[in-house]
């Protein structure tokens, strides 16, 4: 029997005050099934503080199958002023993990806010409860903290400083964790879990762990990327070969069927 086909998807950035209630309630629908201690009032006080989200819909019927908030700040590191562009919860439905429509329109995005000042640094600030969202910045960035092979250290003072702006009572610098005690939000037993395997042959996936023991409980390993030229001009050309690759491996696979 053929399997059954998934439904293309689309991506936009909507900012905050656009956002209809309906909409709210649909991504505070898709939030609670896939985390714990979590409330309505607690997501749309955290919606509110954000200036945009990204819904990720299905093109023909419009349902919304996924979304990430966004939040620009500028920051003051060592005397010198830069960009940061946070990245809040993303959650996609299970169906459509691996999809890379919205690591499309976030591109685009980041290209837009480094237009806006083209000679201030840009960085993209995220919050990792679990390996997946670190992945996206370890599988897409250039220079980013934390690195498994220990690069990009300096980046570690932009890092606290945001946390400090934005978790002013839950960082931890000694840990590099973001701690909000025990009744806070973090993933179901059965998302996103990690395998003795997955341990074994990634070490991207054993490196968040090993910097994030406790992820589990829902602490946060805080990361940052740095936007620069070098990245806006390689990124397209690597998700191009990225899509080539697939499409040469499915070809060969339909070939032996």
């Amino acid at each position: 029997m053929a399997s059954k086909k998934k439904a293309r998807l689309k991506a936009r950035y909507v900012p905050i005050s656009k956002v209809s209630v309906d909409q709210m309630l649909r991504m505070y629908d898709l939030y609670r099934r896939y985390y714990e201690n979590i409330s309505v009032d607690l997501f749309c006080k955290d919606m509110v503080e954000k200036n945009g989200v990204f819904l990720i819909q299905e093109r023909e019927s419009r349902r919304t199958v996924g979304f990430s908030t966004l939040k620009v700040l500028d920051m003051e590191v060592g005397g010198k002023t830069v960009t940061g562009v946070f990245s809040g919860d993303t959650i996609i439905e299970k169906e459509f993990w691996g999809t890379r429509v919205l690591q499309v329109q976030f591109f685009l995005r980041m290209v837009k806010e480094k237009l806006k000042r083209p000679y201030r640094p840009l960085y993209w600030l995220l919050i990792s409860k679990g390996y997946k969202t670190y992945l996206l910045l370890a599988n897409n960035f250039y220079s980013y903290y934390p690195h498994p092979e220990g690069r990009c250290d300096h980046l570690a003072d932009y890092v606290a400083n945001y946390c400090h702006t934005l978790f002013p009572d839950s960082f931890c610098d000694q840990r590099r964790l973001l701690d909000f005690g025990n009744g806070y939000t973090h993933l179901k037993q059965d998302v996103a879990m990690i395998t003795k395997e997955m341990r074994e042959k990634n070490a991207k996936i054993r490196f968040f762990e090993q910097c994030n023991p406790s992820w589990e409980r829902g602490t946060e390993l805080p990361c940052i990327g740095l936007v620069d030229a070098h990245l806006l001009l390689r990124y397209p050309l690597d998700v191009w070969r990225k899509r080539r690759r697939s499409s040469t491996l499915a070809t060969r696979s339909v070939a032996y069927d």
